[in-house]
């Protein structure tokens, strides 16, 4: 979602905060805008719509000095992608930036129009800045402005707030959304995340849910929610791990892509290690009567496919959730039951208030995650990495595949804590486990055949993606990748659901991509393509050689995938989704690394 940066600097901070709120880019934002405190202590705010290079040839004619300020990039909620809605959002001597959704804004707006004051924007964003303005022009000096205000909000929100005549001073809030401070020499610094923060600092501290604290350039005072001053300590983060750079590719998906076998093999040496898997003590599932997994778009789906591995290998019974509806229905959990959450990034709201819903109701909750240092690694009893590392393009590709990874080494786990396996078939799964990233790599050469498809999908309106057992999820991936990208409707089914409705809408019109490895589920799958053939749909057979071999005639076209996996093919069969999508994407000429309407981290529900 929206981007945040902050610099209390020794240098001209404009072009900086410019860098880092590109550094965010993968966020997804439609305008952008920055505010600064120069020298003689004068506010002043630029703003525009659209991609940052707007906003930096405003710069260019119109400058802007200071060596305070802040920066942000606006993925619009409240309000149209305007000039006039883009932050940072000012009233009087403040200026405030803020990623979340404040859900009383109207209130307070009425309340503070009652009183003469009135918003010019459509945003819940004003409305803080109009609060805290107001406090200030009661006599509150900043800090106790800003503290007033957080009293009166309610929802989710990261904030930073900046004053006129204070070029010393800076205010960070959160609640629900993530904030970091970035400790420098002489300088402080607040941003979304380490990657907008790393071009300055490696010395990073994480506030927590409720925390606001308040910088100079020698001090960073933290408070908590009862206002309590507290330490929470610097992390050191990894410069080389924040690198963004594309590394020759046309885009950064591409880039990803590419990658997986790399981080995939990443991944699992981290938790397989000499035949043995290693995992913290904590995880046994020896007494698990149940688990709940929780996700949002494509790391829901590869929860569904792990749902597949923990109920056939384990034995272990396994309840799967949408985050976003998960806690409205009130499920009752088993005190004996564990909650694993999956989330790329560790700060989807709608997963952590899932994740915040389990804790005191079930055994243990675990987290499947790309950043160690999120919210939801941290609330977690334990936070297992994936390893992928940073994921730019806000389509996954690397951090599903290795979401995938870990969540079956979970699930092999499981079936040898359980007495499901013996040794010797445990090492079996192992073997083809291990298999999976050279596997993967045979997969990405088939990118150029996908390409070689790109032009007949990029003509259709719809396209249909079908999949029996842990091949349905990938095939719901695969039609959400394609929708993400290229804009082009389309539904993934399990295939025998197709008689029961989807079958209806087959015409020669209609694309059809079936996924059909050679495994037991093989001949019901190529039944129901041949519903399909019969009514002269478009086939894409996605399958091994023998596979093809049997079943490619009368098909519009093949894709040849490596043999081999087993229980774990689902993971190499993700790739041909994901370069399908792409390649169809660049024949549309749409922005693929960085979609409309979408955004990389959804932090607000």
């Amino acid at each position: 979602m929206c981007g945040i940066v902050g610099i209390l600097g020794r240098n001209q901070c404009a072009p900086q905060l410019v860098e880092a709120l590109k550094r965010m880019e993968y966020r997804g934002y439609d305008s952008a805008g920055i505010a600064t405190v120069d020298d003689r202590g004068v506010l002043d705010r630029r703003r525009a719509v659209g991609k940052l290079v707007n906003l930096s040839d405003l710069l260019v004619k119109a400058p802007l000095e200071g060596k305070a300020g802040i920066g942000h990039t606006r993925w619009a909620t409240h309000g149209a992608a305007t000039e006039g809605n883009a932050h940072p959002h000012r009233h009087g001597a403040v200026a405030v930036v803020h990623n979340g959704i404040i859900e009383n804004f109207r209130e307070l707006r009425a309340e503070l129009a009652a009183q003469g004051i009135v918003a010019q924007s459509e945003t819940d964003t004003e409305t803080v800045a109009l609060l805290t303005g107001h406090y200030m022009d009661q006599g509150m000096n900043p800090v106790q402005a800003v503290r007033a205000t957080l009293a009166r909000l309610r929802g989710a929100f990261a904030l930073a707030f900046l004053f006129e005549g204070e070029g010393d001073l800076m205010i960070g809030a959160r609640k629900g959304s993530p904030l970091a401070v970035g400790q420098g020499d002489g300088e402080m610094y607040l941003g979304s995340d380490a990657i907008a923060l790393a071009p300055f600092t490696d010395r990073i501290t994480y506030l927590e849910d409720g925390d606001h604290v308040v910088l100079s350039r020698a001090t960073a005072q933290i408070f908590d929610s009862e206002g309590r001053q507290v330490n929470r300590g610097a992390a050191r983060i990894d410069i080389g791990a924040t690198a963004i750079d594309k590394a020759g590719y046309r885009h950064f998906m591409a880039k990803e892509i590419a990658e997986q076998p790399g981080v995939l093999g990443d991944a699992l040496s981290h938790y397989v290690k000499d035949g043995r898997i290693v995992l913290p003590d904590a995880i046994d599932f020896s007494r698990v009567d149940r688990l709940t997994m929780i996700g949002c778009g494509t790391a829901f789906y590869a929860a569904s496919v792990a749902k597949y591995w923990f109920e056939q290998l384990a034995g272990l019974p396994c309840d799967v959730d949408v985050a976003s509806e998960f806690r409205y229905r009130e499920p009752p959990l088993s005190p004996s039951s564990w909650t694993i959450c999956v989330s790329q990034s560790g700060e989807t709201a709608d997963t952590l208030a899932a994740l915040h819903y389990c804790r005191g109701k079930v055994a243990q909750t675990v987290a499947v995650v790309n950043v160690g240092t999120s919210a939801i690694a941290r609330d977690s009893d334990i936070a297992l990495p994936i390893l992928a590392g940073v994921e730019v393009g806000v389509a996954s590709t690397k951090a599903f595949t290795c979401q995938l990874a870990v969540l079956a080494v979970l699930a092999l786990k499981a079936a040898a804590d359980r007495g499901r396996l013996d040794p010797a078939a445990l090492q079996g799964h192992l073997d083809d486990l291990l298999a999976v990233p050279a596997l993967v790599s045979q997969a990405v050469t088939a990118g150029e055949d996908c390409r070689s498809l790109a032009d007949w999908l990029s003509e259709a309106q719809d396209v249909l993606f079908l999949g029996r057992g842990a091949l349905y999820p990938i095939a719901l991936e695969g039609a959400l990748k394609l929708k993400e990208i290229s804009y082009i409707h389309a539904e993934g089914y399990a295939s025998g659901e197709l008689k029961h409705g989807p079958i209806a809408l087959i015409d020669r019109n209609v694309p059809v991509v079936v996924l059909a490895p050679s495994d037991p589920l093989f001949e019901k799958t190529v039944s129901n393509m041949q519903e399909v053939m019969a009514r002269h749909g478009q086939v894409l057979l996605v399958s091994d050689a023998q596979g093809i071999e049997v079943a490619a005639e009368g098909t519009h076209a093949t894709l040849t995938m490596p043999s081999g996996g087993g229980v774990f093919a689902p993971i190499v069969y993700a790739v041909p989704m994901q370069f399908l999508a792409y390649h169809t994407a660049v024949a549309k000429g749409t922005d693929v690394d960085q979609p409309r309407n979408l955004a990389k981290s959804v932090t607000v529900e």
